[in-house]
């Protein structure tokens, strides 16, 4: 009675307060936030200084065109843009108190709380274009006076990837290893950080708004080239059907960058290593950054946090189960590297298309790629529970399952004794489609692959898989192919107990114990032998 009748009568002041924290303690931990509130409170720029991304040099790979000039300004202001949005006067200047707490928690729900991935998209441009990005975005208030409001206007394709780059740096900024400053005081050079190629991610945001053209246009695009722009209701569109992960940049970097303030705030520097050295120098794999942070982007499940660290440091290249540039091409080599791993799997494999067809681009290379979420069976059906197909290169693009069917995989190795079939099933790996008629299908050797239209799958959704590609099949010749394990250390440790156990029995079957064998005089193969050899002896049985 005496708890209700003080919860009935408190103060609106208390009331707002229980409500934020409430809110807040979804996100992050009160006694976290509260640390992080009194270590920004001391000084006006304490705040804005910890919401800013650890001190680095961002450039791109040498053989891409470097960033705009403004990418590193809009870099250097986004701490203060995100405080000057979400923090009140009173959370950013050194409020003291109960007086600042409250503030502080309302500016850190209206980033951070758990709202609609379209309203999440929106703060996100919000801050893009308040840390002084030149953009063609702007924001009508709502009737209702939201701040959020309504966003319209128009992104370039220089500006969707200058977007994406900021979006990266945030998701960096979490991963990147932190320093304290060398002995004599001074702070350390900022290392040295290689953005990821987005260029499949623009194409994909200008083909889904219909600004290209998904064909011969692809080829060979550069983002400097400019060109039709996007308006902001097809980005966000293109964006919830394929990117939905970016609504959470805003929210994870808010967070991380809270609960750095609140480990140490003194002794730990805003830096990321104590020596110039080049971060992740080169993307010699298949799976590049940028690829890998699309396919988390676009992930929905616990798999997705799985690629975001190797869209920032790169794959752990313990979990490369087969690549054939280094393994070798063929399917019996594919089956040493992933038999007896029982995890979901990316495959990844570049190709070639031949020249001979109206349908095909002739010398063009692209990437496709296949998640599944279970280990590979040698049979002669199809089998699987879910899975994801993706174009990778030149144009990303994920198709997840459509719910008709469940043709995911297939994979049929040479039965170890051969018998006699009337109609034998095609050896090699399949996913999609039929037998007989495969959405893919990757031959025995590893030499070449067919891809046919997506009217012949019901497993998958709908969608080209390569630029150009019509109704006719189109035969591929195979470049490199590359499988990555998903499960995860201890599916790792499974998988080498099996291929323990299998070499053991493998042993045992070559070993022939002749202890086990009577006397060969009185054998019944000597007996056989000798019958051949001349089957007119007469022979009597001793007995």
């Amino acid at each position: 009675m005496g708890a209700s009748s003080s919860t009935a009568n408190a103060s609106p002041e208390a009331h707002e307060r229980r409500e934020q924290e409430t809110l807040a303690s979804a996100a992050l931990a009160l006694p976290l936030l509260r640390a992080a509130f009194s270590r920004a409170a001391t000084t006006a720029s304490a705040l804005p200084d910890a919401l800013a991304p650890p001190r680095a040099s961002f450039r791109l790979p040498g053989s891409l065109p470097p960033p705009p000039p403004h990418f590193h300004d809009l870099l250097a202001r986004l701490g203060p843009a995100v405080a000057s949005l979400f923090f009140t006067d009173g959370a950013a200047a050194g409020a003291e108190g109960d007086a600042g707490w409250v503030p502080f928690l309302r500016g850190f729900n209206r980033c951070c709380a758990r709202v609609s991935a379209s309203r999440s998209l929106a703060l996100l441009l919000r801050v893009y274009a308040a840390a002084g990005a030149p953009c063609g975005v702007q924001f009508q208030p709502d009737e209702g006076g939201d701040e959020g409001g309504k966003v319209v206007g128009e992104l370039a394709p220089e500006e969707i990837a200058v977007f994406l780059w900021m979006c990266w740096v945030m998701a960096w900024s979490g991963s990147a290893p932190k320093v304290a400053a060398d002995d004599g005081g001074e702070k350390s050079e900022p290392v040295v950080v290689l953005l990821p190629d987005v260029t499949h991610l623009v194409l994909a945001a200008l083909v889904s708004a219909g600004a290209v053209a998904d064909d011969e246009s692809v080829w060979g695009w550069e983002i400097s080239s400019g060109g039709k722009g996007v308006k902001v209701q097809e980005f966000t569109s293109w964006v919830l059907s394929t990117a939905s992960g970016l609504g959470n940049c805003l929210s994870r970097y808010v967070q991380e960058r809270l609960r750095s303030l609140a480990a140490d705030s003194t002794e730990q520097e805003n830096s990321v290593s104590t020596d110039n050295t080049t971060f992740d120098t080169s993307d010699v794999y298949l799976l590049t950054r940028g690829r890998a942070w699309a396919i988390a982007l676009s992930l929905r499940n616990k798999l997705s946090e799985k690629f975001l660290p190797g869209s920032v440091i790169g794959m752990d290249t313990e979990d490369l189960l087969y690549r054939s540039s280094v393994h070798g091409k063929g399917l019996s080599r594919f089956w040493s590297g992933v038999e007896g791993y029982n995890g979901p799997m990316l495959i990844l494999l570049s190709a070639f298309s031949k020249g001979g067809a109206e349908n095909v681009d002739s010398g063009r290379r692209w990437v496709i790629g296949v998640l599944t979420e279970e280990g590979f069976e040698s049979k002669d059906t199809f089998y699987g529970s879910s899975g994801f197909l993706c174009a990778v290169h030149p144009i990303f693009r994920m198709l997840p399952p459509s719910g008709k069917e469940k043709n995911f995989v297939y994979s049929h190795l040479h039965p170890q004794i051969r018998v006699y079939e009337a109609n034998p099933k095609p050896v090699g790996l399949a996913f999609g489609g039929t037998v007989g008629n495969e959405r893919i299908f990757l031959d025995e050797d590893f030499s070449k692959v067919v891809v046919r239209h997506h009217a012949v799958d019901k497993t998958y959704q709908h969608g080209s898989l390569i630029p150009n590609q019509g109704y006719l099949p189109v035969e591929a010749s195979v470049l490199d192919v590359e499988v990555w394990g998903l499960g995860g250390e201890a599916t790792r440790r499974q998988q080498n107990v099996y291929k323990k156990r299998e070499n053991i029995f493998s042993e045992q079957r070559r070993k022939v114990d002749l202890k086990t064998f009577g006397n060969w005089e009185d054998s019944p193969e000597k007996m056989m032998m000798d019958m051949i050899s001349d089957p007119n002896r007469v022979r009597r049985e001793d007995r």
